[in-house]
C-alpha cells in the first residue's frame, strides 16, 4: 500500500502544475477506486476455484507497475488517471484476496473477528506509511520519485507473502458449477460469468447480514476515502487561515493520524463485539459524519485544534470498518464467499471511486475551497450516505435470523 497515498500528498502540487480543476484532481484520486471496482469482483470470484496467493501476487506486479509507470510516464490528466487505474486495479487482487488467505484458517466466531479486525486495521498502517514516505520524497526528491519508491512496496508483500504462506486448495464446494465454470454457449459467456458471477452474487444476497453490511461498507467507503483523497489539501488550507504556524507540513499530520487512529479500527471490532454489532456502527456513522462538517467549518481554528478535531474525525472514520467487515466474513455463505467478498469490494470502492470526486464538485459548487463553508459543504456530501444509512439500516436487515434459501 506504498502508493496508495502518494497522489493525496502531490495533489495539490499536480494541479497547479497540470492545470487542473478540483472535480478534475478528484477525477485522477477517483481512477485508482475505478480501477479497483473494475477487477475486483474478477479477482475475487476467482479464489473460489484457485490458490488466492497467486491472485495475489499478480496484483502486487500489477500495483508495482502503477506506481513506476505514475512516477515516470505521467503528464497530465489523462496519463495521470491511466497509471492510477492501474495501481488501483492491482490493489484489487491483494487487500480482499489477502483477507481470504487469513479468513480460511479460522472458523467462523471471536476469534477470526478478531485477525480479521487486524488485517482490516493495517490499512490504516499501510496508509499512514504511504504518507510519511511520500511526505518526505516530494520535498526531498520530487513528486516522481514519490511514486517511483512506492512501486518497492509491492514486490516485498509479494515476496513475503510467497514466502510466509503455503497454498490452499480451493474447497469442494466451491460454487464452479455455478457461475465460475459455466456451461454458456461461448467462452465469452463463461468469462462474463467470472467477472460478474451473478448466481453466485444472488446465493449471497439472499442474506439480510451480507446485505446490510455491503451497503453499510459502501457508503463508509465513500466517506473514509473521499476525505482521504483530500486530507492533505484540506490541511494546507486550514493551516493556512488559522491563527498560528504548524511546526509540522501537512503530510506528516495526516500520516500521524492516520497512524493512531489505526487502533480505533481494532478497538471498535471489540466494542461491537460487546456493545452489539450493528448498533455500534449505526453510532459511530452518525457522530463522524457529522464531526467532519464542524471541523470543516472551524477550519479557521489555531492549528493544534484543528489536528485534535481531525484526529477525533479519523478515528470516528475507522472505528466502524472492523466492525462491517468482520460482520460481513462471518456471515458471508461458506460455498460463495470469495464471490461475496467480491460484491463486498464492488460495492465499497465502487462508491469509493465516485467520492473524491463528489468532494471536489462540491468545493467548485460552493466556491472553490476558499472559505470553510465550502468545505464543510464537501464533507456533508461525502458523508451523506452514512447519515442515511442510519435510517436505512433496519430494512435492509430485514429477516436476519430467517433461513436462507
Amino acid at each position: 500500500m506504498l502508493g496508495f497515498s502518494s497522489y493525496a500528498v502531490s495533489l495539490v502540487e499536480l494541479q497547479g502544475l497540470w492545470l487542473l480543476s478540483n472535480t478534475e484532481s478528484g477525477l485522477v484520486a477517483s481512477a485508482f477506486f475505478i480501477g479497483y471496482m473494475s477487477f475486483v469482483s474478477m479477482w475475487n470470484a476467482l479464489t473460489d476455484r484457485h490458490d488466492p496467493r497467486r491472485i495475489y501476487i499478480l496484483g502486487s506486479i500489477l500495483t508495482a507497475i502503477g506506481s513506476l509507470g505514475f512516477g515516470l510516464f505521467a503528464s497530465g490528466f489523462a496519463s495521470g488517471f491511466l497509471w492510477h487505474f492501474l495501481t488501483g486495479a492491482g490493489l484489487a487482487a491483494t487487500y480482499m484476496p489477502g483477507l481470504r488467505i487469513l479468513s480460511d484458517q479460522f472458523e467462523p466466531g471471536p476469534r477470526q473477528s478478531r485477525f480479521v479486525s487486524f488485517y482490516t486495521a493495517f490499512f490504516g498502517v499501510g496508509a499512514a506509511a504511504s504518507l510519511l514516505l511520500s511526505g518526505w520524497a516530494v520535498g526531498a526528491l520530487g513528486w516522481r520519485w514519490s511514486f517511483g519508491l512506492a512501486g518497492l512496496g509491492p514486490i516485498g508483500a509479494l515476496a513475503l507473502i510467497w514466502i510466509v504462506t503455503q497454498p490452499r486448495r480451493p474447497p469442494e464446494e466451491a460454487i464452479e458449477n455455478m457461475a465460475l465454470s459455466s456451461t454458456g454457449p461461448h467462452w465469452a459467456w463463461r468469462w462474463a460469468m467470472t467477472v460478474f458471477p451473478l448466481p453466485a452474487w444472488r446465493v449471497a444476497w439472499q442474506s439480510p447480514s451480507v446485505r446490510g453490511y455491503t451497503v453499510g461498507y459502501g457508503v463508509h467507503c465513500l466517506e473514509l476515502f473521499g476525505s482521504r483523497a483530500w486530507t492533505v489539501a484540506f490541511l494546507v488550507f486550514a493551516f493556512g487561515v488559522g491563527s498560528g504556524a504548524s511546526p509540522w507540513s501537512a503530510a506528516a499530520v495526516a500520516a500521524f493520524v492516520n497512524l493512531i487512529s489505526t487502533p480505533a479500527s481494532i478497538l471498535g471490532n471489540e466494542a461491537a463485539l460487546r456493545m452489539g454489532r450493528r448498533r455500534w456502527i449505526l453510532w459511530v456513522m452518525a457522530s463522524g459524519s457529522l464531526i467532519g462538517v464542524v471541523m470543516a467549518l472551524l477550519a479557521q481554528s489555531p492549528w493544534w485544534f484543528v489536528v485534535v478535531m481531525f484526529s477525533l474525525y479519523s478515528c470516528l472514520l475507522m472505528a466502524d470498518s472492523a466492525a462491517l467487515t468482520a460482520g460481513f466474513v462471518g456471515s458471508a455463505p461458506t460455498a460463495v464467499k470469495g464471490a461475496a467478498m467480491g460484491l463486498y469490494s464492488l460495492v465499497g470502492f465502487g462508491l469509493a471511486a465516485v467520492g473524491p470526486t463528489i468532494f471536489g464538485l462540491a468545493l467548485d459548487l460552493f466556491g472553490g475551497g476558499q472559505a470553510p463553508s465550502a468545505w464543510a459543504m464537501a464533507f456533508l456530501a461525502i458523508g451523506a450516505g452514512c447519515l442515511g444509512y442510519v435510517f436505512a439500516e433496519r430494512r435492509l436487515f430485514r429477516g436476519e435470523g430467517q433461513p436462507v434459501h
